[in-house]
């Protein structure tokens, strides 16, 4: 079942349908045609210059005061920035999240000046969680809206489909938190704010070999999501590397809810732990298909994991488990906390590990366009990539040469229904 989107969602007026059949033979007179002809033409206009959606895309309402003309050129009264998530559909948790924080950090930089002069205005559309619309929405950000920069996306699916369309029209784009390699491997002008699966599946597989002592581990991923495989692949080197030896390697699809046949051969082999490098909904139902089994063995997993959802579907199943991090509120720097105070005031709710990570990639995009003096997307790209020792909410970022960020992960353990800070790994 889909989520209904946190924002009013506009659409375009659907034309009516034309007669046929004996009504469509009516005559019409030379003057009314050429009538009829004008206001089709200005109609078409306006809705060049004005549309509101394309199929499948939908827009987050504009903050209020915040304009409605678009604009990217040195000559607009205001700079548009673009944001593309899924704000409905299974993952809808990443966008919604992500989004808020992008809006946090817009609101916070537009009430100290703007940037350049000028007000800030981020445009969101709702890719609903498909690669295809992704591109669409990315499209859409570019030709009608006239973006400067865009954000997204949390999947590294959804990234690749979005990054794609970003450079080969030479826009700067930057992920908040797609973590598989191939994302910035698109082209020079996509960016990142988080860490790499290379590294977080290797946080997680030491982890499991020097605190936790584990020895046989058993894998369960999803088979149809880039993430998911890459997380696997990392943990799965990294463990065997350290000699822990990998039981069984089971998999299944997003959008599953029965579990049972991957957990009852898993459980046959005996392993100390299973890995699941999925997305929170799958996660929750893996830990109650778990627990129902007697398979009484804690579950490792990513950041796709970070989401409140998690916690009310997998509740009390979840104890004893870990996951590997960008951020954790209960061991914040100072500008994180900052950070975490604001979200919940202006939200009502802590932000997650996807939350930090928008409202970084936001703020690192604003020092970008500061440092080029301008928004030419050429120059802002020059400018993010020379980004280092940035004080973020997620910690201290450097772009290396591949336009990845190097920074440290955390180890969260869940304890009665919370995800709480256990170490930080340095790259």
């Amino acid at each position: 079942m889909r989520r209904p989107p946190p924002y009013p969602i506009p659409s375009l007026p659907v034309p009516a349908t034309p007669r046929t059949g004996a009504a469509s033979s009516e005559r019409i007179s030379p003057a009314r045609r050429q009538l009829l002809a004008l206001g089709l033409s200005l109609g078409s206009l306006s809705l060049a210059g004005g549309l509101l959606t394309l199929p499948g895309c939908k827009e987050s309402k504009p903050e209020a005061g915040s304009g409605a003309q678009p604009g990217g050129s040195e000559a607009a009264a205001e700079i548009v920035i673009g944001h593309f998530g899924s704000l409905t559909g299974n993952t809808a948790h990443f966008g919604q999240d992500t989004d808020k924080a992008v809006r946090l950090a817009v609101d916070q930089q537009n009430a100290a000046g703007g940037l350049l002069g000028k007000k800030i205005r981020v445009v969101t559309l709702d890719d609903r969680g498909d690669s295809a619309e992704a591109a669409n929405a990315v499209s859409r950000l570019i030709d009608v809206e006239k973006v400067v920069a865009l954000l997204g996306e949390v999947s590294s699916s959804l990234s690749l489909a979005g990054g794609r369309v970003a450079q080969r029209r030479k826009i700067p784009m930057i992920s908040p938190s797609s973590t598989n390699p191939k994302v910035t491997q698109v082209g020079d002008y996509i960016f990142r704010v988080c860490f790499l699966d290379p590294f977080q599946g290797k946080v997680m597989a030491d982890f499991a070999r020097d605190h936790l002592k584990f020895e046989r581990v058993a894998i369960l991923k999803d088979v149809k999501n880039d993430y998911s495989i890459g997380l696997a692949d990392a943990f799965r080197t990294a463990f065997t590397a350290r000699g822990g030896q990998i039981v069984s390697e089971q998999s299944f699809s997003a959008g599953d809810t029965d579990f049972s046949a991957q957990i009852t051969t898993i459980k046959a082999t005996n392993p100390q732990g299973i890995y699941v490098p999925g997305y929170y909904a799958e996660v929750g139902a893996i830990a109650r298909t778990k627990q129902r089994l007697g398979l009484e063995v804690p579950l490792m997993g990513g950041d796709g994991w970070d989401a409140p959802d998690l916690f009310k579907i997998g509740g009390d199943a979840l104890d004893g488990s870990f996951f590997s991090n960008h951020f954790a509120p209960d061991a914040a720097t100072a500008k994180a906390q900052t950070f975490v105070t604001d979200f919940k005031a202006k939200y009502g709710q802590e932000p997650t590990g996807l939350g930090a990570l928008g409202y970084d990639a936001a703020i690192v995009l604003f020092d970008a366009i500061k440092r080029a003096g301008k928004t030419d997307p050429e120059a802002v790209r020059n400018a993010l990539a020379e980004t280092k020792s940035f004080e973020a909410v997620s910690g201290t970022i450097s772009i290396n040469k591949d336009r990845d960020a190097e920074k440290s992960a955390v180890i969260l353990a869940i304890e009665g229904g919370k995800a709480k800070y256990r170490a930080t790994v340095a790259p």
